[in-house]
């Protein structure tokens, strides 16, 4: 079980076989939605929507995984925790074994800046995955019904889930220094 306080090994397979391990804290864990840690990011070069950054080297993230769903979500900061959005990673319902996750990214992202407008990212890349067929017809089908349903949703403010609000920087942050604390 990812118990709060508990370090976790998400291995996030991108086709055909490209893994990245992210190592990350638990912040809470109530069954539908475990929320982690990821203190800094290990990025090479900060990541753009437009001419916007969203998410640079060394930046915090507090993640948000939801056990049998097809996609996680992350508040995305600046280095010096500045919030700048929520982004979404379309993907395989994760795989949770203990302290050892895994799910494999199926391209399609959604990013929700704090002015509510909405964009779903990487339609290019899912597409050339498609065609190239690195993603099989009902795995495509469900990665695009997936992103379609939280640009829907977020469109009539039911997206994101109130969880990932409650979970602000500070408060996981907080948190983890209250576990490392009674620990």
């Amino acid at each position: 079980m990812s118990r709060p306080g508990s370090h976790v090994r998400i291995h996030y397979r991108r086709v055909p076989d490209h893994v990245e391990v992210f190592e990350q804290r638990v912040v809470e864990n109530d069954g539908d939605c475990i929320v982690t840690l990821a203190p800094s990011t290990p990025l090479r070069r900060p990541i753009h929507v437009g001419e916007r950054v969203i998410l640079e080297p060394g930046s915090p993230v507090v993640w948000f995984t939801f056990p049998g769903e097809w996609h996680d979500i992350g508040r995305f900061h600046r280095a010096d925790g500045t919030f700048t959005g929520y982004y979404a990673n379309v993907l395989t319902p994760p795989e949770i074994d203990g302290r050892t996750w895994r799910t494999t990214d199926l391209f399609l992202d959604i990013w929700l800046p704090p002015d509510g407008s909405v964009d779903i990212l990487d339609e290019d890349e899912f597409e050339e995955a498609r065609m190239h067929g690195l993603l099989d017809a009902p795995t495509a089908h469900r990665a695009r019904d997936e992103a379609s349903r939280l640009v829907e949703e977020a469109g009539r403010g039911q997206w994101p889930p109130h969880v990932v609000d409650s979970w602000t920087l500070p408060a996981a942050r907080a948190r983890l220094e209250t576990l490392d604390g009674s620990g």
